[in-house]
């Protein structure tokens, strides 16, 4: 009997740990570990480990992916507080619109979404900040802050304050409106002194 095949299957097992490791699209990813664990399961059980090969299929492949797909959903978010006044704008060419609109763009291209959490007031807004309950804030800028912008020939009259330097990097390079000034505000762990 030629067992040739035998090492093709186990040869496929490296290269789809291979292909794992190099994803960039966390979904990839997870179609990857799910054929990987099939290969394993496959080459258990053509080797003769039939309860191993069970084991990988049910407990490895079946559950550790569908537990990595919850853990990868809910972990791609990027969170903006927003005043409450500013979500009820519903026209198009409103500046706050435009500016959700592009930033859902960007967030769906690092394959994030975007949740905007109202607060009642700017001092919610920035303490929902301060203890890490968003990732960023989006709030309009005062009348003497937009006279400034405007003197300056860029009226920006919004202000977006972000504690995450990945994302402020991000919107920094991707954002292409100018209707927001953005500002990296580097936020303490808890465990730190002040």
């Amino acid at each position: 009997m030629d067992d040739s095949y035998i090492y093709a299957i186990v040869a496929l097992l490296p290269l789809a740990a291979v292909m794992l490791t190099v994803q960039v699209n966390p979904y990839n990813a997870l179609v990857m570990r799910g054929i990987l664990g099939a290969i394993a399961a496959l080459v258990y059980a053509v080797l003769g480990a039939a309860d191993v090969a069970l084991t990988e299929a049910l407990v490895g492949t079946m559950l550790a992916i569908t537990l990595y797909a919850v853990a990868v959903r809910s972990s791609l978010v990027m969170r903006i507080g927003v005043l409450k006044d500013e979500l009820s704008q519903t026209n198009d060419s409103h500046p706050f619109t435009q500016l959700i609109a592009n930033l859902r763009t960007i967030a769906s291209k690092y394959y994030l979404r975007l949740e905007l959490l109202p607060y009642p007031d700017p001092q919610s807004l920035d303490q929902a900040l301060m203890e890490k309950e968003v990732h960023a804030t989006c709030i309009e800028r005062s009348q003497l802050d937009i006279q400034d912008a405007a003197q300056k020939s860029e009226p920006q009259p919004y202000h977006t304050a972000i504690r995450i330097r990945r994302l402020y990097n991000i919107l920094q390079t991707e954002l292409t409106s100018p209707a927001t000034h953005l500002t990296y505000i580097p936020v303490p762990d808890s465990g730190e002194k002040h």
